[in-house]
């Protein structure tokens, strides 16, 4: 049952103030845990609503959580969390709680599991369906060395769509560790979990004859006459033939593993029970346990599209989130929409995240045109190779950060036969609060990879939608990235560009050439009046395509005297490097510098504050220029002098 945002229990009657580790949640009695349940389930309110986070996974973890800290004994057990952005109550629960304050901000908490932050935390990618294999691997480690502990895994029903479980579920059955598998089955990743196994696991869940027949079987096997063969081995059969009924078979244990559920996972002497149980076994054993996406918040729990998956600050009273304005992702649904009006052969594709890439209303225009695979990005892409293969134009929507899990189906499925399927980057760039594994900072030097590939990235939103109806008219692979955050002022237009060129945008002087892209190119324009201040003439082009290149570009540069380019992407392989080649090829000679992110991964905090932090602002794109220009006069002096 929902309850309220309740306000926090004050001074030292509050139960949450005196749980700072693991052990002391093992001194707690059952009465105080559901207390302190509660407890952590308005703290996770209060924290959230100022800086945003994934709330309605953590409000659901809550019991799950206390009880793997109640029967392991981290860190000497190994707890995995697939994925870690429901790891909040791991952190509470391992004496992180005083850092909310700074969660998901620039030198604080993480998002997600950090293993500079605590011995507690393994995992720190944060990409589902991976932890199945950190598991095994950790496991057969621990046998193969003899070191005692268990090892215990979270893994959502959502991660199970994705091709890595299988993979590592079948390795599992194989090698057999002793490993303790939770599977939390709330029915959702970011929305509703599709797919046939979430099918196949909804039957077992809501199903009531397999709760009345798993609660009676201890009743009528003590009501057997002790003849014949042993009665534990007629409790296996009656248990093994009695899930034959009622699922036609248990997947898990066609694999080798174990099997034990449902379970209620709001109930934490059930769930306790059932991991003691599991820790006690030789081998792997699933446990399953049902939860509520959301529990204890009710606008989460009203929420019908992600359940407060992944929220920016919001009203603890009313629910409703802040907001600035319609983002990239909303201009490019309203694109796809007017678009796919024009040409039925338009489908889409997602890997799970509908409302979060813009294809909610899509997905409610054109039902028969909408395909959610699941969090498979592989498969999606192969997928959509199929149908371009067949005559449709698929348009594939995967954030920047996982579509890096697809490229070798990018290389090979689609770049290699040169098929019509258009890529849709969101959050590229310096995404913000999530941390390394989100920032969409290497898109462009991966992607320039793919041979027959366009990569191309809008200067604002009005470009966004130009950019998607030339790839919908390109008989070829096309990618298009673009940043998370508002779009500010834009109209839609939905004209095909000419050409695959750049834009000049000013011609001014012969000093420097700055080629900038995406959403960098707002800022190399901020940076001419600094130029202008400093008496440099500077000439800005919208690299709009990173490839192919302009081949104009060797020209340009040679009527200027120092080259910059800017983009948000990492400087190891992106616009600047495809820059440097032509002009090699070219025989063309300029100072040039590179105004990129380093070659390592980011931290988290606010897209702004990184960007200045990296030198992605007018002023470090001025310094940059001002440095090219004195490279040029000292590589001209160093000349005459030899």
């Amino acid at each position: 049952m929902a309850v309220p945002a309740a306000t926090p229990v004050p001074g030292p009657r509050r139960l949450l103030d005196r749980v700072n580790s693991p052990a002391d949640l093992r001194r707690l009695s059952p009465e105080e845990c559901r207390q302190l349940a509660q407890e952590i389930r308005s703290f996770l309110v209060e924290k959230v609503s100022r800086t945003g986070g994934h709330l309605g996974p953590n409000l659901g973890m809550v019991e799950v959580t206390m009880a793997l800290h109640r029967v392991f004994d981290s860190p000497q057990d190994l707890l995995v969390f697939d994925t870690g952005h429901q790891a909040y109550v791991h952190k509470i629960l391992t004496g992180r709680r005083r850092d909310f304050d700074t969660l998901r901000q620039a030198g604080g908490l993480s998002g997600y599991p950090s293993r500079s932050e605590s011995p507690h935390d393994l995992v720190e990618n944060s990409h589902a369906s991976t932890g199945l294999s950190y598991a095994l691997g950790l496991a057969q480690a621990r046998r193969r060395h003899g070191v005692q502990g268990k090892v215990a895994v979270v893994v959502g029903d959502g991660s199970l769509t994705g091709g890595m479980a299988y993979e590592a579920l079948n390795n599992i059955g194989t090698l057999r560790p002793d490993l303790v598998i939770l599977l939390n089955d709330n029915g959702r990743s970011y929305a509703p979990t599709v797919g046939g196994l979430a099918n196949h696991l909804a039957r077992i869940r809501l199903n009531p004859r397999y709760e009345a027949a798993k609660s009676g079987i201890g009743d009528f096997l003590s009501s057997l006459p002790a003849v014949g063969e042993p009665a534990h081995e007629m409790a296996r059969r009656l248990k093994t033939g009695m899930k034959q009924l009622v699922t036609a078979h248990v997947f898990f244990e066609d694999l080798g593993i174990k099997y034990s559920g449902p379970i209620d996972g709001h109930d934490l002497a059930a769930v306790e029970t059932a991991l003691k149980m599991a820790s006690r076994l030789p081998g792997p054993v699933v446990v399953h346990v049902v939860t509520d996406k959301g529990r204890g918040f009710s606008p989460a729990e009203e929420d019908l599209i992600d359940k407060f998956h992944g929220v920016g600050a919001f009203d603890v009273t009313t629910g409703k989130i802040k907001g600035s304005g319609p983002s990239y992702t909303d201009v490019f649904e309203e694109a796809l929409l007017e678009l796919a009006q024009e040409d039925p052969k338009v489908v889409a594709i997602t890997a799970a995240m509908a409302s979060s890439t813009g294809l909610l209303k899509f997905a409610e225009r054109y039902p028969d045109r909408f395909y959610d695979v699941g969090i498979a990005e592989q498969h999606a892409v192969t997928f959509a190779a199929g149908l371009a293969m067949g005559g449709l134009h698929p348009v594939v929507c995967i954030y920047s950060a996982f579509l890096k899990r697809a490229f070798d189906q990018v290389m090979y499925d689609v770049g290699l036969h040169r098929l019509p399927v258009t890529l849709v980057l969101d959050r590229s760039g310096v995404t913000g609060p999530d941390g390394s594994s989100h920032h969409g900072m290497f898109d462009l030097s991966y992607l320039r990879l793919v041979p027959n590939l366009v990569v191309a990235s809008p200067r604002d939103a009005t470009e966004l939608g130009r950019l998607l109806a030339t790839a919908l008219r390109h008989d070829g692979p096309f990618s298009i990235r673009y940043p998370r955050g508002t779009a500010g002022q834009h109209e839609l237009d939905i004209r095909p560009l000419p050409s695959l060129s750049w834009e000049m945008l000013r011609e001014g002087g012969d000093d420097v050439l700055i080629c900038a892209t995406g959403k960098m190119v707002a800022v190399a324009e901020n940076s001419l009046p600094l130029l202008e201040a400093q008496g440099v003439g500077a000439t800005l082009v919208n690299a709009r395509f990173v490839k192919p290149l302009d081949p104009r570009l060797p020209g340009w540069a040679r009527g200027h005297r120092a080259v910059v380019t800017v983009e948000d992407n990492s400087v190891r392989g992106g616009l600047g490097a495809a820059v440097l080649e032509q002009l090699a090829a070219s025989a063309v000679v300029r100072p040039l510098r590179q105004v990129g992110l380093p070659d390592q991964f980011l931290p988290h905090g606010a897209q702004v504050e990184l960007l200045s932090e990296y030198g992605l602002t007018a002023e470090g794109v001025a310094g940059a220029a001002l440095l090219a220009l004195e490279e040029g006069e000292t590589g001209a002096r160093a000349d005459l002098v030899g």
